[in-house]
């Protein structure tokens, strides 16, 4: 297979770069980002993608500010919804696949039943971010729907189901990972702030999710697109959600960094209302994963664990 990624340099779109890279089944990476690959410019995709003509494009490209999606709505359908409907329609015109990366944040968060967000559950964004991500999901679906069945309320509940339709959506939350300031590495910079001034580390208790591996969920997605590539393999479309194992608190993620990078700060728990923002993530945003080649990702906190030995991981954080 001929793969192209989009947002290639971002957290996802590096790991998948890279373990896209030594995957005996593809013969070629395309690597695209700014400015080649611009979400604002309508004719980007139809030329990228309509002069290289890869068999799969991987969409990780986003607007994931999702204050800056509070404060400009309709840049976010831009960039997140519309943009994706261009993707789709023209890998639909040259016949290529294509995996669009979306959010837990494309359900509201208010179930109190402690049961995790299934893929055939009804999504109801509560917040800009997330009904851009939705309509990206909708515009995708729309552009492949001549090709395929529409699996909208019939989403992979069990992997092994015949899914023939050359669009996959994957669902993800609280990703972290190299490069840029990711969550560990936002806790640790504050964590050493608070020491300076001699005061406690604030933690949000009451929003709970799964942090999620970049390199775990791409490699995840790439056993999908090797499973359709595999002769006798079924193809990789439907909705998955694809989390590591787990879930925890904002409170129980930073504690477990400060843990494993052996920093010692008082800390306490708040509540999200505690820093108002433009934006209101869920509450309750934990996935239910659903099966995949393979068998389901580790545990969070062994992939933090992982990061967190990383070098360079603790000294990145106070820079």
């Amino acid at each position: 297979m001929r793969v192209a990624v989009t947002g290639a340099g971002g957290r996802l779109g590096s790991a998948l770069v890279k373990t896209l890279g030594s995957s005996s089944f593809v013969r070629e990476v395309l690597a695209w980002d700014l400015p080649e690959h611009d979400l604002d410019d309508p004719t980007s995709a139809e030329r990228l993608i309509g002069t290289f003509r890869p068999d799969a494009v991987v969409h990780c490209a986003a607007w994931t500010d999702v204050d800056g999606c509070a404060r400009d709505p309709d840049l976010a359908m831009r960039r997140n919804g519309t943009a994706v409907g261009e993707i789709a329609r023209t890998c639909v015109s040259v016949g290529a696949g294509l995996v669009v990366i979306s959010t837990n944040e494309v359900f509201d968060g208010s179930r109190i039943d402690g049961l995790p967000y299934s893929p055939t559950e009804p999504p109801n964004p509560a917040n800009p971010y997330g009904a851009s991500k939705l309509e990206g999901e909708a515009a995708a679906r729309a552009a492949f729907l001549a090709t395929g069945p529409d699996f909208s309320a019939a989403a992979l509940a069990e992997y092994g189901d015949e899914q023939v339709s050359p669009l996959a959506i994957v669902r993800t939350a609280w990703l972290f990972g190299r490069p840029g300031i990711d969550f560990p590495q936002k806790i640790l910079a504050a964590a050493e702030r608070a020491r300076a001034q001699q005061q406690s580390l604030a933690l949000v208790s009451d929003e709970i999710g799964t942090p999620t591996y970049a390199p775990d969920l791409a490699s995840a997605i790439v056993r999908l697109l090797g499973e359709a590539a595999r002769p006798g393999g079924h193809g990789f479309g439907g909705i998955h959600h694809v989390v590591n194992g787990g879930h925890a608190s904002r409170a129980a993620w930073a504690r477990e960094v400060l843990r494993l990078a052996g920093v010692d700060v008082a800390t306490n728990d708040v509540p999200s209302t505690t820093w108002p923002r433009p934006s209101t993530p869920p509450v309750w945003g934990v996935l239910h994963a659903t099966p995949l080649p393979g068998g389901p990702l580790r545990d969070w906190r062994v992939a933090l664990a992982e990061y967190m030995a990383l070098p360079s991981s603790h000294e990145e954080a106070g820079r």
